[in-house]
């Protein structure tokens, strides 16, 4: 006896702005936000998921809806059942669940009533604890009881003892758009004009090269523009590699000689009309030491800047108009659908994941 969201989920939609990915690791909280015995409840691809952290230090999710009467489970508490498991007790009729899933006790039977508890469950989504960061896989399938078949990613530059910066926001968008938004080349000298970077009067000609990677694409590592200016502060030559992963994570990966700055955008859905983007940000350059408040700055204001977009841009949107893309300075967005269609394929038809990105060098002006 399941709970009733063990209904099969809807594959993601093919058309822009729509439905999600799935059997894959999304990026859900920093290890940090989860404390030792504390549900916190989350809303991820329109889903309400406790995500905890038991006495032991282990990290789980599970649905957070009791499949009695619908109570969230993360208004209850952490409990530990005789043999010591963790579980959690709702807190409407005490109904307690293993942090697997399985219902540990109903405490309004009485010993003659026989019932195998152990049948009833919540959805467990399989979770990961990796560089201070917290993934949770999500399947397409709601009664998937197993183990993802690949870890969640690994990133370079994750140095300095922690987070130097961490800055979060909701954008008022479905992912799609808050993904292209982000990675989108062209939109800076109108969005982001500040003195310390950039103005729509200092725009060139640029050539990246790109390159295929892991479940995404790479601009391959390079000397930023000259109208960057924000990259002086660094001092001495710095190399940056920007790379996209699906479903939406974009890191900055930047090196001054043995100095390396990582700057990691999680773009997680919270439903069909909001996104959370978690920006963080490591680094073991002296700068941060002494400019921390004057950097922070920076990127505060250009997530708001990304963000106020967003919002005008739903102006628009809320006509469900045509898109037009154009090449080269919106290849990377076409990439991204490519990215997407070819995922779900691949999990659909049961067969590995082939990356459809051609090594290119694109040029446009910004």
């Amino acid at each position: 006896m399941a709970d009733d969201a063990s209904k099969p989920a809807p594959a993601a939609d093919a058309k822009f702005g729509r439905g999600f990915l799935h059997d894959i690791w999304y990026f859900a909280a920093l290890a940090s936000d989860l404390k030792l015995g504390k549900l916190q409840r989350y809303e991820l691809l329109g889903e309400p998921v406790l995500l905890g952290r038991d006495r032991a230090g282990k990290v789980y999710a599970l649905k957070d809806i009791c499949p009695h009467r619908a109570a969230p489970l993360s208004a209850g508490k952490l409990r530990d059942e005789a043999d010591g498991t963790p579980s959690v007790e709702c807190p409407y009729h005490g109904w307690r669940f293993r942090t697997d899933g399985a219902c540990a006790a109903i405490p309004s039977l009485v010993a003659d009533q026989a019932m195998d508890v152990s049948r009833i469950r919540v959805r467990r989504y399989p979770t990961a604890e990796s560089q201070g960061l917290v993934f949770i896989w999500i399947s397409a399938d709601p009664r998937f009881d197993g183990e993802p078949p690949e870890p969640p990613p690994v990133f370079p530059g994750v140095v300095g003892g922690g987070p130097k910066l961490v800055d979060r926001m909701v954008f008022d968008a479905h992912i799609d758009h808050a993904v292209v938004g982000l990675m989108d080349p062209a939109h800076g000298p109108y969005v982001h004009q500040q003195w310390w970077w950039r103005s729509a009067k200092s725009q060139h000609e640029k050539a990246k090269k790109f390159e295929p990677r892991e479940q995404g694409f790479a601009m391959v590592r390079h000397e930023p523009s000259k109208n960057s200016r924000a990259y002086a502060i660094l001092g001495g030559e710095p190399l940056t590699e920007i790379v996209f992963r699906i479903p939406g994570l974009r890191w900055e990966h930047v090196t001054v000689g043995a100095r390396q700055v990582l700057s990691l955008t999680c773009l997680t859905p919270v439903s069909e009309t909001q996104t959370k983007i978690t920006q963080v940000i490591w680094s073991d350059h002296p700068a941060f030491l002494f400019l921390k408040p004057l950097i922070a700055a920076g990127a505060r204001a250009f997530l708001r800047q990304d963000g106020d977009m967003v919002n005008l841009q739903n102006e628009g949107l809320r006509y469900d108009p045509s898109l037009l893309w154009i090449d080269d300075a919106d290849r990377q967005a076409k990439w991204y659908q490519q990215l997407k269609r070819e995922w779900s394929l691949s999990r659909k038809q049961g067969r590995g994941f082939e990356n459809p990105v051609e090594a290119a060098t694109l040029r446009w002006r910004s």
